[in-house]
């Protein structure tokens, strides 16, 4: 039995619009809900979120039965980390501030299992594999696994078409918030000079020929890139819409602080 086919990196390959959501509060529940939410793929933040191994683990173990695709972000793209993530059954990694090709190369690497890359053969008593349930697993397993890298630096944006050249790179996403603030406008990502960046960097991974994708909180930014060929976009995130909706709430009998800040996305 091979590996389960994965239907977010399917969906970039084909060219159709995911809509996703970032899952930040580490707890399994409001995963499952979100789950079954309507988006099409959640990211699993680890980054920014106070998630570890563990509970990435109980949140892809409580949406398992959701129809949208699971996203995990890593706090950083290290080896060691990415071996665990994949064992506990991670299949698309969104890995942050990746810089050069040559660091996309290695991250290639990490995903894959040799000869092609350097993955560990722990599968036998991974989760990944259903515990050796999935006898072909390691056969097939690197055609599944999805890997987005995130460009949010200068530097970055200086290699972007290297860095979409990489083999084994399934996508490449924008983050706006480091971004903006690496060129000198630190929470104004929607200042022109940012805009302008962001606008021809999507156009310049489309030309590389991979999907493009970003974060943002502004819906008039969300269908802007949409229009602009960005095939994977996260719309929002579980803190900021659960925090907007219990100030409303709370707002409406006069025990609200006012509306909330909301980033630009990250």
């Amino acid at each position: 039995m091979p590996a389960a086919k994965n239907k977010f990196k399917a969906a970039l390959q084909g060219g159709l619009p995911q809509i996703g959501l970032w899952l930040n509060m580490a707890e399994a529940l409001p995963a499952e809900i979100a789950g079954h939410a309507g988006f099409d793929w959640l990211v699993i933040d680890g980054e920014h979120g106070p998630n570890d191994l563990r509970s990435i683990m109980s949140q892809l173990q409580a949406l398992s039965a959701s129809p949208s695709e699971i996203v995990v972000r890593p706090p950083v793209g290290e080896t060691w980390i990415i071996k665990q993530l994949l064992d506990v059954g991670a299949r698309t990694l969104l890995v942050p501030m990746v810089d050069s090709a040559e660091q996309a190369q290695e991250l290639v690497r990490a995903v894959r299992y040799p000869p092609a890359g350097k993955r560990g053969l722990g599968a036998a008593v991974a989760r990944a594999s259903q515990f050796n349930a999935i006898g072909d697993y390691t056969e097939t397993a690197d055609d599944e696994i999805c890997l987005l890298v995130q460009a949010e630096t200068r530097a970055a944006i200086a290699d972007l078409e290297r860095i979409a050249a990489v083999e084994g790179v399934d996508g490449v996403f924008i983050g706006p918030a480091d971004l903006s603030a690496d060129m000198g406008y630190r929470g104004r990502t929607e200042a022109p000079e940012v805009q302008q960046v962001i606008e021809t960097a999507i156009g310049r991974i489309i030309a590389a020929g991979k999907p493009a994708g970003i974060l943002t909180f502004n819906e008039a930014l969300n269908r802007r890139y949409i229009d602009l060929g960005a095939s994977f976009v996260a719309v929002g995130a579980d803190v900021t819409e659960y925090a907007a909706a219990l100030r409303a709430l709370a707002g409406r009998y006069g025990r609200g602080i006012g509306a909330p800040t909301l980033p630009s996305g990250y």
